[in-house]
């Protein structure tokens, strides 16, 4: 069964799909084929209204969408949401991404220079981690980490109204890249307040890094992808040592506090942590979301500029969507046939 939520993105996805109009009940039964098959949503492109359904071609995928989905969606369609995690989804792997070209090297590089610059400066290595310490890290790095996505969805923003194309939802997908750190932010200031030259030295690091990362965007955006999926990796890291730490702490200790004291107010609602959420479930769930950048930032290195959004597809999550319903269909017709056949053979039975 589908959630509220399914429901009205379908309904958006299937207006789209048609532009408005109605579908043939055969184009539909198409689709629902294709979908429960797995052999759409690559092909791309858009069907005019007058289109017949295209035959299965190309490795048994279609030409266009049978419903004629293409990817003009994916420029206002966006549904991703960093919060109601599963404890399968907050189980993080630490990774890492082997550089292969010089790029890729210099990116890893230079964020070991940063990494090793960072940590000298701040002692992170040295004595013991204390809550203190741990939040005058995450609340500078954050700061800084919200960044990026901001700066790589502005310029992406102004490349497609001068070249009048599309960007393909990538641009969405970093504006909630952008957001979910600056939300890491306001959770963490809820748990320390920054004093007056802490906030002057995030003044000045924004200016450097804002204007370094933007030009270098500028000229290499797969660099800057790299290196932000490097400075994740980093960050998942620092946080799967942060929860070690709390998890190990001593009883009685500042740090093993953290294990029940109650997460912000912003963060349950955030992330839906629940009313017994704590600030370890919140730990737990800022890396998780640290692990996603990581990923998707590795991922769109160097990919063509009209790639559509790796995390949301409309084909793909259209496609996904009426599998599920044929599923669900064909799991109820499995029920309803086991419930006749144990009323036919108690019915026999008196």
């Amino acid at each position: 069964s589908f959630t509220d939520d399914e429901v009205v993105e379908l309904t958006e996805l299937f207006y789209a799909s048609t532009g408005g109009h109605g579908v043939e009940v055969m184009r539909f039964l198409e689709a629902l084929d294709a979908a429960i098959a797995e052999k759409s949503t690559s092909g791309g492109g858009e069907m005019s209204e007058d289109e017949k359904i295209s035959p299965l071609v190309e490795e048994g995928k279609f030409k266009t969408h049978p419903l004629g989905i293409g990817t003009c969606a994916s420029e206002y369609m966006f549904s991703k949401t960093h919060g109601k995690y599963t404890p399968e989804q907050l189980e993080i792997e630490l990774t890492h991404v082997p550089p292969v070209t010089t790029l890729d090297k210099g990116a890893l590089f230079a964020v070991k220079c940063f990494r090793f610059g960072f940590d000298q400066a701040t002692g992170w290595n040295r004595g013991s981690m204390t809550p203190e310490k741990i939040l005058n890290r995450a609340i500078f790095l954050e700061t800084v980490a919200a960044i990026p996505g901001m700066v790589a969805a502005i310029i992406r923003h102004f490349r497609s109204l001068r070249n009048m194309t599309r960007d393909g939802g990538m641009l969405n997908m970093f504006l909630e890249e952008a957001n979910n750190e600056r939300m890491h932010l306001l959770t963490f200031i809820r748990l320390k307040d920054p004093g007056m030259i802490f906030r002057a030295a995030v003044i000045g690091a924004q200016g450097v890094f804002a204007t370094g990362f933007g030009l270098a965007y500028v000229a290499s955006p797969a660099f800057c992808h790299r290196f932000v999926g490097y400075i994740e990796e980093e960050a998942v890291l620092t946080y799967t040592k942060i929860i070690k730490a709390i998890e190990e702490a001593e009883e009685g200790s500042e740090l093993a506090q953290w294990k029940a004291h109650p997460a912000p107010k912003i963060a349950k609602g955030y992330w839906h942590l629940g009313e017994n959420g704590t600030v370890l479930d919140v730990m737990k769930a800022v890396r998780a979301d640290e692990a996603e950048h990581r990923d998707v930032n590795h991922a769109v290195s160097g990919v063509p500029d009209d790639t559509v959004n790796p995390l949301y597809d409309p084909r793909e999550r259209l496609d996904s969507m009426l599998a599920k319903y044929v599923r669900d269909i064909m799991e109820r017709e499995q029920q309803e046939k086991g419930d006749k056949k144990a009323t036919s053979t108690s019915t026999t039975a008196l």
